[in-house]
């Protein structure tokens, strides 16, 4: 590998919650292609929009050394591609390497000698080398390791967060070979003032980054399975959870719905490997059958308190607020809150969709539906709180309850108001 980190002219492959931050941030130090092939995404990002509502005008057009672009005929000049593609399930909950690989034949077509490639998706141990590499090496012609290099350094992009930022998280780093490990090492220091880990090779870090997630999941997992148990002992969980965290080394998370393109996907990219290598990951899938029918467990929850209650149900008008896959984002794909609309229509039930993060063209794709914006009061028989947004909390806990009849229910799945007054909480 002949060049140097000063060398380098970088192509950011993918302007989505992962691509835009790393575009922004390098072009503070160096000449950057942001580059998307979706031409509307493009047109917003020039004209200072940001539809994910992550950045502002003014932060968009801050950086003069950034060039958007779905051209790819501006790839021809780059010698570094950084690519930060989804990588999905499908409806079998099998990796989805669509995107990956259509980024990776469009890379190989502009690659030249001496070039770097970058991946920052999420895979499982071995993606990169064993499925990557041979389409680049097929269409350019060229020779892994002698013509052309790889590098991996996956996201730990957290949407929504203005605290840990893309500079503020440290980064797993690693190349195909030691020079280029330390290349790539080098050039990602640049950005993050919290540092770089080094893995020594692309499969570890690639391991290592589909671990993270599938931890946490189990952890999420083990904690919506006690507050089944706790429901049904009728013990609060939140009571539970603060007297347990009084140990210093009990871990804290909360209970809920797992959604989003990380947690709730990255665990079924582990276990499609460790099958393929004739393993059955029985812990990884048990968390990941609970957590998947959370959403089934909300609504059959909500039925029963309107039963108890003596509410009807059919046509019953309940309120559903917040409907990303986390809160204070503006993303609702792979949200969880979706598995509890559709089981709640089941029971022809007369809902409303209320999320005033989430982009309204986005919620009719997914939800069929658009979303009301306005609250009228003494409305609803039920309120779902499914997504705590700090909206949610400036309009408070009694203009909420202000909306209901007189005889309702109010589910808190994130425990944003005070147990006394709401009906339900996970």
């Amino acid at each position: 590998m002949k060049n140097s980190n000063e060398d380098l002219k970088l192509a950011i492959i993918g302007l989505g919650y992962v691509g835009l931050p790393l575009a922004l941030e390098f072009s503070k130090k160096k000449n950057v292609i942001g580059f998307d092939i979706n031409k509307t995404r493009i047109k917003e990002l020039k004209s200072g929009i940001d539809k994910n509502l992550e950045f502002n005008k003014d932060e968009l057009n801050k950086y003069k050394r950034l060039k958007f672009t779905n051209s790819i005929k501006n790839l021809k000049s780059v010698n570094c591609f950084i690519i930060t593609v989804p990588t999905p399930v499908d409806e079998l909950k099998k990796p989805n390497l669509m995107p990956l690989l259509n980024a990776t034949e469009m890379i190989g077509k502009a690659l030249k000698k001496e070039d770097l490639i970058i991946y920052e998706s999420t895979v499982y141990p071995g993606c990169i080398e064993e499925e990557c590499v041979p389409i680049l090496e097929k269409i350019s012609g060229l020779k892994f390791n002698q013509d052309f290099f790889c590098g991996y350094s996956p996201e730990r992009i957290n949407p929504g967060d203005k605290k840990h930022t893309i500079s503020k998280i440290k980064k797993i780093t690693s190349g195909s070979t030691p020079q280029v490990s330390k290349l790539v090492d080098d050039l990602y220091n640049e950005i993050i003032t919290a540092g770089t880990h080094k893995a020594p090779s692309i499969k570890v870090a690639e391991a290592a980054k589909v671990i993270e997630n599938t931890q946490r999941d189990l952890n999420i997992a083990l904690v919506n399975e006690l507050s089944i148990i706790f429901s049904k002992l009728k013990i609060d969980t939140e009571d539970v959870l603060k007297a347990a965290e009084s140990k210093w080394n009990f871990l804290s998370f909360k209970p809920g719905l797992v959604g989003g393109h990380c947690i709730g996907v990255d665990p079924y990219y582990l276990t499609y490997k460790a099958k393929k290598i004739g393993y059955h990951p029985e812990i990884i899938l048990s968390g990941r059958k609970i957590n998947d029918n959370m959403g089934n467990h909300v609504a059959l929850n909500l039925i029963r308190e309107f039963k108890k209650k003596k509410i009807k149900i059919k046509g019953s008008k309940i309120l559903i607020m917040g409907l990303t896959f986390k809160e204070n984002c503006s993303d609702v794909r792979n949200s969880g809150v979706k598995s509890v609309v559709d089981r709640l229509k089941k029971y022809n039930c007369s809902l409303d969709l209320y999320d005033p993060w989430a982009n309204e063209d986005e919620i009719k794709k997914i939800y069929g539906r658009r979303p009301i914006s306005i609250l009228n009061n003494n409305k609803y028989d039920g309120i779902l709180l499914a997504v705590a947004h700090k909206k949610f909390l400036k309009i408070g806990e009694a203009k909420i309850i202000n909306l209901c009849k007189k005889n309702h229910v109010i589910y808190d799945l994130k425990y944003l108001f005070s147990k006394k007054r709401i009906s339900l909480r996970l």
